[in-house]
């Protein structure tokens, strides 16, 4: 009679364990669900600073007319993208600015704070947005890539703990900033 008590008590601990452990688990991947969701959120909000900076410095009188053009079509398109093809719009948009930031004694002549403050001021905002987005992307999809670790392990699959949750996708765009714009 006794073993059995013991035997039951034995079995009691290690469900009660498992349990802890599987909800540990659970509540580990809804955080990282969660920070997903943050990170997204706060790529958007990069992304559209970005676009926002880019239109300012392209309605200056400081940049010949197609290239204004140019940055002015690519943040418009950025801005008014889809979800379904938000990255090559925001792709475009950092060919754009390379295309048209390429030369960095022309953007040392935008960044001069005594030809113009206000101009110098925008054009160290569009190179701060720019790194910001970088620094976004690569966040988002730092946590994406944990996540899906965690939901392709056994226990998280078979006992479906990920629960309703949609596949996790990373964001791949082109976001490299123009040279110029990193230099001092």
């Amino acid at each position: 009679m006794g073993e059995w008590v013991c035997l039951s008590v034995l079995v009691l601990v290690l469900l009660a364990g498992a349990g802890l452990w599987l909800s540990w688990t659970a509540n580990r991947l809804d955080r990282m669900h969660h920070r997903i969701d943050v990170a997204r959120e706060t790529l958007r909000a990069q992304l559209f600073r970005r676009s926002g900076v880019t239109l300012e410095v392209a309605v200056t009188e400081a940049l010949d007319p197609s290239s204004r053009l140019l940055l002015l079509d690519a943040a418009h398109r950025a801005r008014n993208a889809g979800p379904e093809d938000f990255e090559t719009a925001e792709s475009r948009l950092s060919e754009a600015l390379r295309a048209v930031l390429d030369d960095p004694q022309a953007v040392r002549a935008l960044r001069d704070p005594v030809a113009d403050l206000a101009l110098a001021s925008l054009v160290d905002e569009l190179a701060q947005a720019c790194a910001k987005v970088e620094l976004a992307r690569r966040f988002h999809n730092d946590v994406v890539v944990s996540a899906r670790s965690l939901r392709s392990r056994r226990r998280v699959r078979w006992l479906h703990l990920a629960g309703r949750a949609g596949p996790l996708q990373t964001v791949d765009l082109d976001d490299e900033p123009p040279p110029a714009l990193t230099s001092p």
